[in-house]
């Protein structure tokens, strides 16, 4: 028991640092991606169709790329980047190239939400481009973000799971390899338990952080 204690809190720290240095990649990324989508849209403050068709392509392409598919595609990016793609430190290339994308369409669907008046009444007291997305857009979308920025690190936590499964350890492969392949099932039921535990408290504080701000 002691044994399998020590290989959880292992495996349960390399997914950690796996999800969460991603996720901030993904927010400083995706949080301007979105930006984009939405200011470059037609009748937007920065209309710019061209930009918008290729970003939405862009976007598209990446969230319809399976993540199995991505890890192997963007191996000799990952090996240039970190010079490995086998250690935990390996999979943050693929997974946050894997989750900018679902990011980006988050955090445009949470600025589109925005009453249009609230952007036309700034418009016409003579607001930059700069100051409506700064001080209409992003806080009046604020909680909306927060609830976005949660299930994309939900999302990356999955897709952790399954970097581990290839070789990036953490709970993912301490599931496929100690788990399934040497048919210690106590060692797989445990895995899942605590990514379920760890998605539950994600969106536990992801939502307290949310209704927080709402109150705000």
């Amino acid at each position: 028991m002691d044994n399998l204690q020590q290989m959880l809190l292992t495996a349960t720290g390399e997914t950690l640092f796996m999800t969460f240095l991603s996720a901030l990649f993904v927010v400083l990324l995706g949080l301007p991606l979105g930006v984009l989508l939405v200011i470059t849209d037609r009748g937007s403050i920065w209309e710019q169709p061209l930009l918008n068709r290729v970003l939405g392509a862009l976007v598209n392409f990446g969230r319809s790329t399976p993540f199995i598919i991505l890890m192997v595609a963007v191996a000799p990016l990952t090996r240039l980047i970190v010079g490995t793609t086998i250690e935990t430190k390996a999979a943050i290339v693929p997974l946050v190239i894997a989750a900018v994308p679902f990011m980006g369409r988050l955090v445009e669907q949470s600025l589109r939400e925005v009453d249009p008046g609230l952007v036309e009444a700034a418009v016409a007291m003579g607001s930059t481009g700069r100051q409506i997305i700064f001080k209409v857009l992003i806080p009046e979308a604020l909680a909306s973000l927060v609830r976005g920025t949660a299930l994309m690190v939900i999302n990356v936590l999955g897709y952790s799971a399954m970097a581990g499964a290839i070789g990036a350890g953490g709970l993912g492969d301490l599931a496929v390899k100690w788990g399934y392949m040497r048919f210690q099932n106590d060692v797989m039921y445990w895995s899942i338990l605590v990514l379920v535990l760890l998605v539950q408290l994600i969106q536990f504080f992801g939502d307290r952080l949310a209704a927080g701000v709402t109150k705000r």
